[in-house]
């Protein structure tokens, strides 16, 4: 059975641009391109926040130390 965060853990595309300060056309170019994980769930696209997540910690530059 599932619960209320495992439906709160699945992104619809506006979702996922959102988070990643994306438009939705280019999520859309990157499922093309199979740029970034998906699903289908019958004709929709449909994400994993862990992977929207795992996208934006894999992405992110460590600032540089003060001199």
């Amino acid at each position: 059975m599932h619960t209320r965060n495992d439906v709160l853990d699945v992104l619809k595309v506006n979702d996922a641009a959102r988070l990643l300060g994306v438009k939705d056309a280019t999520i859309r170019a990157w499922v093309l391109r199979r740029k970034i994980p998906y699903f289908r769930a019958g004709r929709c696209v449909r994400f994993k926040r862990e992977w929207i997540e795992r996208i934006i910690a894999e992405g992110t530059v460590p600032a540089r130390e003060a001199r």
